[in-house]
């Protein structure tokens, strides 16, 4: 049995999943390997994502666990037989590994939710704001033509096919926040009125104004794939990224996108003439700041 080296969190989140439906079932590791003919330890290195399972072996040790939910047993079929390679794979030797697992969550996804208090989100950011958000950090990239490449690369789940919606929150101190001057910012905010014309595309503004809210929430992602089988939370800091996928949790987190989406102004919509913008919404707080932009 060979065992990975390092771990991507698609498998570490196959292996959570299994644990979660095993312990639900009140089974020990020992029980469940005997399920399938798997010894204690080799059943504890699928559960941590060290080691992969057969799809005959993972269908029957979730019907061995009682789960009745075919649509999460679809879900975790597709991620073990998923072989992880896709256009990220590439830049495995420049970027870290929590990188590469932000490309293939997105790819994966049917649904992005993202909120942001002081950048732009990365999945409508231009090229010339990425690469002076990465200048100015205080561990800049070894290759930096690579990362504003990668980030630029993840914008294209956007425009495939058959994309995944995205409905993003950002909050007015972002669009403020002048990353590469105020040409760089004018031509970041135009980005965004463009991006908003894509039909999967959703874009409001929490302004400064919102009240019955914190200051400057945390900002985190929420995903949702395999047709809404599976849910994941991505909070980044400066430690590293913390993936989330416990219950409770999710719903935590839906409910606070689902407060600030509420306080924010109504979508930037692009197809509604001028006119018609006779209350405030997150389009004529982004026009205002282009104006001003073109004064600096």
């Amino acid at each position: 049995m060979a065992l990975r080296t390092s771990t991507t969190e698609r498998q570490r989140r196959l292996g959570a999943e299994l644990r979660k439906l095993r312990e639900e079932s009140g089974h020990s590791v020992t029980e469940g390997g005997e399920f399938i003919g798997m010894g204690r330890a080799h059943l504890g290195h699928v559960e941590a994502g060290r080691t992969a399972i057969p799809t005959d072996k993972l269908r029957t040790l979730c019907h061995a666990y009682g789960c009745t939910r075919e649509p999460l047993i679809e879900a975790l079929v597709a991620m073990s037989e998923d072989n992880g390679k896709g256009w990220w794979t590439e830049y495995r030797r420049t970027l870290s590994q929590p990188v590469l697992d932000l490309a293939e969550l997105e790819a994966a996804a049917d649904a992005l939710f993202s909120y942001e208090s002081l950048f732009i989100p990365g999945i409508l950011q231009t090229q010339e704001y990425t690469r002076s958000i990465f200048r100015s950090s205080e561990r800049p990239h070894e290759d930096l033509d690579k990362a504003v490449q990668f980030r630029m690369n993840r914008q294209q789940v956007l425009l495939q096919a058959e994309p995944p919606s995205l409905h993003a929150v950002i909050h007015e101190a972002a669009l403020h926040v002048r990353f590469g001057g105020a040409t760089v910012m004018r031509r970041q905010l135009l980005h965004l009125i463009r991006m908003a014309e894509l039909p999967n595309v959703t874009i409001q503004v929490l302004p400064f104004t919102a009240e019955g809210l914190p200051a400057f929430s945390t900002p985190f992602l929420l995903t949702e794939s395999h047709k809404s089988a599976l849910q994941t939370v991505l909070v980044e800091n400066p430690a590293g990224s913390l993936y989330i996928h416990e219950s409770e949790a999710l719903v935590k987190y839906q409910a606070r996108f689902d407060r600030l989406r509420s306080a924010s102004l109504p979508p930037l919509d692009p197809a509604v003439p001028a006119v018609a913008h006779e209350s405030r919404d997150s389009l004529t707080l982004v026009q205002h700041l282009l104006y001003s932009l073109q004064e600096a």
